[in-house]
């Protein structure tokens, strides 16, 4: 059975379900068409309400085509018209990877038969990954409709979407619309041709499309728009976090280098307790506290390496240390402060009496018990925690004996800068010429990298040349890291060639080529198979503050992710903003200062000044990036005073 989803946009649906008239409508489509197949063919499950909210119908869409039982056909119920709240068409069209303009055609001409006003419909149709979606005009009349003339096909489209080798190639130029399901073993003729096996092309296994441009031809013959759907950050970040898998788990030693930020793959219990013997918490002296005041002999003297006391008789006393075993038989410690000295012994080196004046000494004064600190098999720290760089977790360990632990492993990375115009600031002490700029990129993602403990390989920087730049990538992906960070090359110029090399070449898979954000536009995610591993690309903009940006938005999750952490993303918080801000028509990412007021404790945030893509400047003095939404979503500017999302990168001070 195919499993089908369908979903109601409209903000009054999503308050009060029981103003839905539409998904008993469809379901009753899919029942109908049922009554004919046995077994049945369509499982319809329960109905997704969500509001006329371009993010929130991406989001709701994506969840279901997600997981280990995608629903096959997802049916959008809404939004379709043209009044200013119609946007379903603009929030589905950026996340379809293959259209199916076929469909829209054949609900438009269904609907267009019974009334005119159909031509103001906007429906668009395609897939996402292994699902099918669709979306229905709000009307149940018209979603029937709709539905129903297309139905019929349905159970040969998703058939299709399951088929790649060649067995199925063969079966697909013989398939119709009573096509076989997966596991069944016959297949018939196409019903629209004669009774003769297909010869026609337009029957045949549906490729991938390549979207890149193909380098083998000239400048004049590459694509003069981007071909990628434009992905909003949202749904950018949810494919990402979707195709990142968590790491396996190794045992790593507590001192190692790349511990820090290590997510711990089991709860730790303590294997002793700490600590394990009575420990003096003073130096002083070794009591028993119903003795009282008075002088005592001296019988011995417990160091903190002490290991072989003998029992502290009553009227005797033992001198300890701090941090010392507490002789067995005594019962408090009385602090040297509260003693005199009355006699030593003859070479005048050890005290040989010493006068107590402590009075009403309780029992366990000043001793600390066994366990009082960390007590055996104590939950010391639970699966899934993150090793914090203030040392206190390889503290903690050490303290009862663990020198190593099982952690989710973390990602290898490998940093790349492309571009012929790039020079080595470290290695060249030539001028630059005319054209040439220094390669900061690279730089500075290293050191972001290396900053968060990560294994970081700088693998140079290679020119535009796409021979060069195939033998780089390959000779980077078959190493062993996990992933391969790149700058530059993802635009629309003719020396822009990591889409190309990756798709072409690497037999990549583009997941997006392109998200709707300031700074960041052609930031690119994709993976690779190499030797059965998954590999992972963020082929970023060349713009230094855009490299930077799209790293913390969004390669920063994936790492995370990847190395096991609960917490994918930067510290989030809000602030208000302390000058007004013109909104972009685009999510922006502006560099910031955000501090803690002195006056009122409220959290502050102003940018660093002019936020050209290029200046590298405006990350000077900031530790956050401002998260502003798009004035079509918000108007035109945000008025100083205006709580505003923060991405944390660094410390907030006051």
């Amino acid at each position: 059975m195919f499993k089908v989803s369908i979903v109601i946009v409209s903000d009054t649906c999503a308050k009060d379900h029981s103003a839905d008239l539409t998904a008993e409508k469809v379901g009753s489509v899919f029942s109908g068409y049922d009554t004919f197949n046995n077994p049945s063919i369509f499982d319809v499950g329960p109905t997704v309400y969500v509001p006329d909210h371009k993010y929130s119908i991406q989001k709701n869409v994506l969840e279901l085509t997600e997981g280990d039982s995608p629903s096959r056909l997802i049916l959008t119920c809404g939004g379709t018209g043209f009044t200013t709240k119609d946007i379903t068409p603009e929030a589905i069209s950026p996340l379809i990877e293959r259209p199916a303009p076929g469909i829209v055609h054949a609900m438009l001409s269904k609907s267009l038969s019974i009334t005119s006003f159909a031509m103001m419909s906007r429906p668009v149709a395609g897939t996402i990954k292994s699902s099918l979606v669709i979306t229905l005009p709000g009307s149940p009349k018209a979603a029937s409709e709709n539905l129903s003339a297309i139905i019929h096909t349905m159970k040969h489209a998703l058939a299709q979407m399951d088929s790649e080798n060649s067995r199925a190639l063969h079966d697909k130029m013989k398939r119709t619309t009573e096509d076989k399901l997966p596991g069944e073993s016959s297949s018939t003729f196409c019903e629209h041709h004669d009774k003769s096996p297909l010869t026609s092309a337009g029957c045949g296994l549906a490729h991938h499309q390549l979207l890149s441009n193909d380098l083998s031809q000239g400048v004049t013959k590459r694509k003069r728009e981007s071909l990628y759907p434009m992905m909003e950050v949202d749904a950018a970040l949810s494919r990402i976090l979707t195709k990142t898998e968590r790491n396996v788990d190794v045992r790593l030693s507590i001192v190692d280098e790349f511990f820090v930020g290590s997510t711990i793959a089991e709860d730790i219990l303590a294997p002793t307790s700490v600590p394990n013997f009575r420990a003096s918490i003073v130096d002083g002296y070794a009591v028993h506290h119903t003795d009282g005041p008075g002088v005592y002999p001296v019988v011995a003297v417990s160091h903190a390496s002490a290991s072989d006391l003998t029992t502290l008789e009553p009227g005797t006393i033992s001198r300890v240390t701090t941090g010392a075993p507490v002789p067995e038989g005594a019962t408090a410690v009385v602090m040297v402060e509260e003693t005199v000295l009355k006699s030593t012994t003859l070479d005048s080196k050890e005290e040989k009496e010493v006068e107590i004046l402590a009075m009403d000494v309780k029992e366990n004064d000043n001793i600390r018990k066994i366990g009082s600190d960390v007590e055996y098999k104590s939950l010391l720290l639970n699966k899934g925690h993150v090793i914090s760089p203030n040392g206190g977790e390889v503290g903690l360990l050490g303290s009862v004996g663990l020198n190593e632990v099982l952690v989710v492993k973390k990602p290898k990375i490998g940093i790349l800068s492309t571009g012929s115009e790039l020079v080595d600031v470290v290695e060249s002490s030539n001028p630059l010429k005319y054209g040439q700029v220094y390669d900061t990129n690279r730089l500075t993602l290293y050191n972001i990298c290396s900053n968060l403990h990560y294994d970081t390989t700088d693998l140079g920087a290679v020119i535009d040349d796409p021979s060069r730049l195939v033998q780089k990538l390959k000779g980077a992906l078959n190493s062993d890291i996990d992933y391969l960070i790149t700058t530059g090359g993802v635009s629309m110029g003719e020396l822009d060639l990591l889409k190309p090399v990756i798709e072409r070449d690497l037999k990549g898979k583009i997941h997006f080529g392109r998200v709707n954000m300031k700074p960041g536009k052609p930031t690119t995610f994709a993976t690779v198979t190499v030797n059965s591993r998954t590999k992972y690309i963020f082929a970023l903009p060349g713009n230094p503050v855009s490299a930077a940006v799209c790293f913390y938005v969004f390669v920063l999750p994936s790492l995370l992710k990847f190395g096991g952490s609960p917490i994918t993303s930067l510290p989030k918080v809000k602030a208000q903003l302390k000058s007004e801000i013109r909104l972009d028509t685009r999510y922006e990412y502006q560099r910031a200062l955000i501090i803690q007021d002195k006056d009122d404790f409220q959290l502050k945030a102003e940018p660093t000044g002019f936020q050209r893509s290029s200046r590298v400047g405006s990350f000077n003095n900031s530790n956050g990036l401002l998260v502003l939404p798009s004035r079509y979503d918000h108007g035109n500017t945000l008025t100083a005073g205006s709580l505003v999302e923060c991405l944390l990168y660094g410390p907030i001070t006051i």
